[in-house]
Protein backbone atom coordinates (compact mmCIF):
# COMPACT_ATOMS: atom_id res chain seq x y z
CA UNK A 1 0.00 0.00 0.00
CA UNK A 2 3.00 2.16 1.04
CA UNK A 3 4.66 1.66 -2.60
CA UNK A 4 0.90 2.37 -4.21
CA UNK A 5 1.12 5.76 -2.54
CA UNK A 6 4.22 6.57 -2.99
CA UNK A 7 3.81 6.29 -7.12
CA UNK A 8 0.93 8.07 -7.06
CA UNK A 9 2.12 10.84 -4.77
CA UNK A 10 5.58 10.58 -7.55
CA UNK A 11 3.14 10.77 -10.39
CA UNK A 12 1.50 14.14 -9.06
CA UNK A 13 5.51 15.55 -8.74
CA UNK A 14 6.22 14.73 -12.30
CA UNK A 15 3.11 16.20 -13.92
CA UNK A 16 3.60 19.12 -11.84
CA UNK A 17 6.70 19.68 -13.11
CA UNK A 18 5.63 19.30 -16.44
CA UNK A 19 6.37 22.66 -18.78
CA UNK A 20 2.81 23.95 -19.82
CA UNK A 21 2.63 23.38 -24.13
CA UNK A 22 2.84 26.27 -25.93
CA UNK A 23 0.18 27.82 -28.02
CA UNK A 24 0.43 27.75 -31.14
CA UNK A 25 -0.21 30.07 -33.84
CA UNK A 26 -4.12 28.53 -34.77
CA UNK A 27 -5.11 29.37 -31.35
CA UNK A 28 -3.96 32.63 -31.73
CA UNK A 29 -5.36 33.65 -35.13
CA UNK A 30 -8.48 32.90 -33.42
CA UNK A 31 -8.16 35.60 -30.70
CA UNK A 32 -6.96 37.75 -33.48
CA UNK A 33 -10.31 36.81 -35.62
CA UNK A 34 -12.58 38.46 -32.18
CA UNK A 35 -10.10 41.25 -31.17
CA UNK A 36 -8.18 42.58 -33.47
CA UNK A 37 -9.22 42.02 -37.04
CA UNK A 38 -11.49 44.62 -37.01
CA UNK A 39 -8.84 47.35 -37.30
CA UNK A 40 -6.40 45.59 -38.29
CA UNK A 41 -7.90 43.28 -40.73
CA UNK A 42 -8.17 39.72 -41.58
CA UNK A 43 -4.72 39.18 -42.58
CA UNK A 44 -3.07 41.95 -39.98
CA UNK A 45 -2.35 44.56 -42.57
CA UNK A 46 -4.17 47.38 -41.14
CA UNK A 47 -7.29 47.53 -43.48
CA UNK A 48 -10.35 45.95 -41.10
CA UNK A 49 -13.71 47.47 -41.10
CA UNK A 50 -12.94 50.07 -38.31
CA UNK A 51 -9.73 51.33 -39.84
CA UNK A 52 -11.63 53.26 -42.68
CA UNK A 53 -11.11 56.93 -41.63
CA UNK A 54 -9.08 55.81 -38.66
CA UNK A 55 -6.10 58.60 -37.98
CA UNK A 56 -3.52 57.05 -37.18
CA UNK A 57 -4.55 54.18 -39.48
CA UNK A 58 -3.70 50.78 -37.02
CA UNK A 59 -0.34 49.35 -37.85
CA UNK A 60 0.61 46.45 -40.68
CA UNK A 61 1.15 43.38 -38.15
CA UNK A 62 2.71 41.69 -40.97
CA UNK A 63 5.34 44.04 -40.83
CA UNK A 64 6.39 43.84 -37.13
CA UNK A 65 9.50 41.94 -37.73
CA UNK A 66 10.52 43.43 -41.03
CA UNK A 67 10.23 47.26 -39.03
CA UNK A 68 12.71 45.86 -36.38
CA UNK A 69 15.55 44.81 -38.64
CA UNK A 70 14.09 41.19 -39.39
CA UNK A 71 13.87 40.21 -35.58
CA UNK A 72 10.84 39.72 -33.80
CA UNK A 73 10.49 41.82 -31.10
CA UNK A 74 8.67 39.69 -28.48
CA UNK A 75 8.58 41.99 -25.36
CA UNK A 76 7.91 44.97 -27.55
CA UNK A 77 4.77 43.28 -29.11
CA UNK A 78 3.99 42.07 -25.65
CA UNK A 79 4.05 45.39 -24.44
CA UNK A 80 2.05 46.48 -27.28
CA UNK A 81 -0.95 44.26 -26.43
CA UNK A 82 -1.16 43.94 -22.49
CA UNK A 83 -0.77 47.59 -22.42
CA UNK A 84 1.26 48.34 -19.98
CA UNK A 85 3.30 50.42 -21.25
CA UNK A 86 0.75 52.65 -23.11
CA UNK A 87 0.27 56.19 -21.89
CA UNK A 88 -1.90 58.78 -23.45
CA UNK A 89 0.34 59.43 -26.17
CA UNK A 90 -0.96 60.34 -29.62
CA UNK A 91 -1.42 57.13 -32.13
CA UNK A 92 -1.74 54.95 -29.04
CA UNK A 93 -5.30 54.28 -29.63
CA UNK A 94 -5.75 50.45 -28.87
CA UNK A 95 -8.06 49.37 -26.00
CA UNK A 96 -6.61 46.90 -23.44
CA UNK A 97 -8.37 43.92 -23.73
CA UNK A 98 -8.59 42.47 -20.39
CA UNK A 99 -9.51 38.80 -21.43
CA UNK A 100 -6.12 37.91 -23.08
CA UNK A 101 -4.67 39.09 -19.79
CA UNK A 102 -6.34 35.75 -17.73
CA UNK A 103 -5.58 32.12 -18.05
CA UNK A 104 -2.58 29.59 -17.09
CA UNK A 105 0.36 31.16 -17.84
CA UNK A 106 3.16 29.93 -20.00
CA UNK A 107 6.65 30.34 -20.11
CA UNK A 108 7.54 33.11 -23.39
CA UNK A 109 11.11 33.73 -24.56
CA UNK A 110 11.21 37.61 -24.26
CA UNK A 111 14.88 37.25 -25.36
CA UNK A 112 18.54 36.20 -24.23
CA UNK A 113 16.74 33.43 -22.73
CA UNK A 114 14.59 34.87 -20.69
CA UNK A 115 11.37 33.28 -19.96
CA UNK A 116 8.67 35.43 -18.85
CA UNK A 117 5.17 33.93 -17.37
CA UNK A 118 2.38 34.77 -19.92
CA UNK A 119 -1.06 34.27 -19.96
CA UNK A 120 -1.55 31.50 -22.52
CA UNK A 121 -4.28 33.56 -24.97
CA UNK A 122 -1.48 36.43 -25.00
CA UNK A 123 0.95 33.71 -25.85
CA UNK A 124 -1.31 32.47 -28.38
CA UNK A 125 -1.94 35.56 -29.56
CA UNK A 126 1.85 36.59 -30.34
CA UNK A 127 2.22 33.13 -31.60
CA UNK A 128 0.06 33.72 -34.46
CA UNK A 129 1.54 37.04 -35.12
CA UNK A 130 4.73 35.72 -35.18
CA UNK A 131 3.44 33.30 -38.21
CA UNK A 132 2.13 36.23 -40.32
CA UNK A 133 5.21 38.31 -40.45
CA UNK A 134 6.24 39.01 -44.02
Amino acid sequence: MRLLIGAVALSALALACVEPEMPEAPEGESLFSKNCAMCHGTGGRGDGALAVGMRPKPKDLTMISRSSGGGFPVADVLSKIDGYQRAPVAGAEMPEFGALLEGDLVPVDTGDDVFTPTPRPLAALLAYLESIQR
